[in-house]
């Protein structure tokens, strides 16, 4: 949950920094090509106030050029000291275009260009206030202009061309520091995210664990209610109530079960003895003295299963380090003479040795039950084969016979209380082994499970831990 909150609340606050890094990069931009403006708007200025008392157009003639107008010399030769300094083009010009004076030398308005476009403004009288943005990305230039006035009317226009190089790694530096201060803000955002997704997804890790816990079999397991929103704490203490509520219940109903299945013993045993009283009077062989006797060994057998269930499902596992091969193999061996009165070979294949952590004793309980059904349905002539093996963080036992097996309809309900199917219902039994065998397991931590066999068959898989159980 956490790979999946985590990303989220990233993108969120990444699309919040960016939400406010782009706009301020881009008003960053524009004051700084603003400042510039500025800065030409008033170089405009001053050189349309020397422009406003040049009178006379400059002439051809040479000797003019020595003995001109002083105004218009003084006006070039300001013109030409910007220019060597700042490297900006600049020009006065009248109102047809022609120069009054410019430097560099030479210097005219292509039509179409952007200076030719401040110029054309110009003439209407209003100084350049917005030109279009100069991004880092982009090599143009920047045009400003500014009117001559004299005596109310546009007698000529100022017009400065600068390089914008400088402008625009001015603008890229004041945009790396703003990339700068998002990055430090997304560190210290996507730190708090950690902590805050910790914060609010530790007691569900801890909820999951109690419920895993509780689902396994580990009815002690609660949770510490103490850390977390207000929300999930008060979730904690309602989880800790039902869990409590739920071992009640099923206090009680083992209870229920262990003192209905030992009350009844006396009686069904005094029955049973009155039921051999009556048969002395009888004649030998007599055919329903013999069912009410077979019924009524069936009936102990089943309230001897139901204690075995109860005890089962309330005792606390020993679990110890244990050698798995060697206890299935000395159950193998202890079902072998069994197996060979019923014509089926019984075969142990595995390793010498296989340790995990189990209970030896309800271990054994569960091979005996699960071995002991193999047997019953194996025909003679085939063959059980109880096989260990080590996978992973388990060791493996699988029991696999040669019976007729189950359908997948059947292998879903396998293993529940007094289930038996319907092709079975002569072999003996009380439908409770295998529910037995299941809560031995599950005390310890083991599970099992149920596979058809091929080509025929049931196969039986005890998964057994190897990693030491939790205090």
């Amino acid at each position: 949950m956490r790979t999946r909150l985590l990303p989220l609340l990233i993108v969120l606050m990444a699309g919040v920094l960016l939400a406010l890094g782009l706009p301020l990069g881009a008003s960053l931009a524009a004051a700084e090509q603003q400042r510039v403006v500025v800065d030409r708007i008033d170089d405009t200025a001053r050189f349309a106030a020397l422009a406003q008392y040049v009178t006379t157009r400059p002439s051809a003639n040479p000797a003019y050029a020595r003995e001109g107008d002083e105004r218009q010399a003084t006006l070039q030769a300001e013109l030409a000291r910007y220019h060597e300094l700042y490297d900006i083009q600049v020009g006065v010009f009248y109102r047809e275009g022609e120069p009054m004076g410019s430097a560099p030398a030479g210097w005219s308005l292509a039509k179409h260009s952007e200076p030719w476009r401040a110029f054309k403004e110009a003439l209407a009288g209003r100084r350049s206030h917005d030109p279009a943005q100069v991004w880092p990305w982009e090599r143009g230039r920047l045009a400003v202009a500014s009117p001559v006035v004299r005596d109310g009317d546009v007698v000529a226009v100022v017009v400065t061309d600068s390089p914008t190089g400088q402008m625009r790694s001015r603008i890229v530096r004041g945009w790396l520091l703003i990339a700068a201060g998002e990055a430090a803000a997304m560190l210290l955002a996507v730190a708090a995210a950690v902590r805050l997704t910790g914060w609010v997804l530790r007691p569900v890790r801890v909820l999951d664990a109690a419920t895993h816990d509780i689902a396994t079999g580990r009815l002690a397991s609660r949770v510490a209610a103490s850390d977390g929103p207000p929300e999930l704490r008060r979730l904690a203490r309602s989880f800790n109530e039902m869990a409590d509520h739920v071992v009640d219940v099923l206090e009680q109903q083992r209870a229920f079960v262990a003192d209905a299945s030992h009350q009844l013993r006396n009686p069904l045993s005094a029955l049973l003895l009155r039921i051999e009283l009556l048969a002395l009077e009888l004649p030998e062989g007599n055919e329903e003295v013999a069912s009410v006797r077979a019924e009524g060994k069936r009936l102990t057998q089943v309230l001897d299963d139901l204690l075995a269930l109860a005890l089962a499902e309330h005792a606390a596992a020993d679990l110890r380090l244990s050698d798995i091969a060697e206890v299935t193999e000395e159950r193998v061996g202890a079902w072998r003479p069994v197996a060979d009165r019923a014509g089926v070979t019984l075969d142990y294949v595995g390793p010498g040795g296989a340790t995990a952590w189990a209970d030896p004793v309800a271990l054994s309980s569960a091979l005996d039950a699960v071995i002991d059904n193999a047997l019953k349905f194996t025909p003679e002539g085939e063959r059980v084969i109880v096989d260990v093996r080590t996978t992973g963080d388990t060791v493996r036992i699988t029991i696999a016979d040669g019976g007729p097996g189950l359908t997948e309809e059947e292998l879903e309900r396998v293993g529940d209380r007094f289930w038996r199917s319907n092709r079975h219902q002569n072999v003996s039994g009380s439908g409770l082994g295998l529910s037995i065998t299941r809560a031995l397991l599950a005390a310890g931590g083991s599970t099992i499970a149920y596979a058809p066999n091929k080509p025929r068959g049931l196969r039986v898989t005890i998964a057994v831990p190897r990693t030491a159980p939790q205090e």
